[in-house]
């Protein structure tokens, strides 16, 4: 699914929202993704490649030790099912699975950029 770059910041918000450390991953002109933290240094890059279907690349200091394969259907999803789909995945293992329900939502993170966030963005879109 190619993610622009609205979708792409609301999702991030929605995500925070949750406890969830993520913030948008600029990966070219007009070419954005997601960015997650994940635990042991680890970090997933979800849909930076304009791939139809929504999947993701685990990585380490660089180093690519695992990935989330296609979501099936996910080419169609909205928002919400975005963010219920990362938030039910589970990277314990180099090929991460979903779960059948995401973990109960942490204390909410502070919106990325804070009070400069439209001024680091340019001013290019609405709140």
């Amino acid at each position: 699914m190619r993610m622009e770059e609205n979708r792409a910041r609301r999702v991030v918000d929605a995500l925070r929202a949750r406890g969830v450390d993520a913030r948008m991953e600029k990966a070219g002109v007009y070419q954005f993704g997601l960015w997650i933290k994940i635990t042991e240094g680890r970090e997933a890059i979800w849909d930076t490649d304009g791939s139809a279907g929504l999947e993701a690349q685990v990585m380490r200091n660089g180093v690519l030790v695992g990935f989330v394969p296609t979501i099936p259907g996910s080419e169609d999803f909205d928002e919400a099912q975005v963010v219920d789909a990362i938030s039910r995945t589970d990277y314990d293992q180099p090929i991460a699975t979903q779960r059948r329900t995401a973990p109960a939502p942490a204390a909410p993170l502070p919106p990325e950029g804070g009070v400069f966030r439209r001024f680091l963005d340019g001013f290019r879109y609405r709140g």
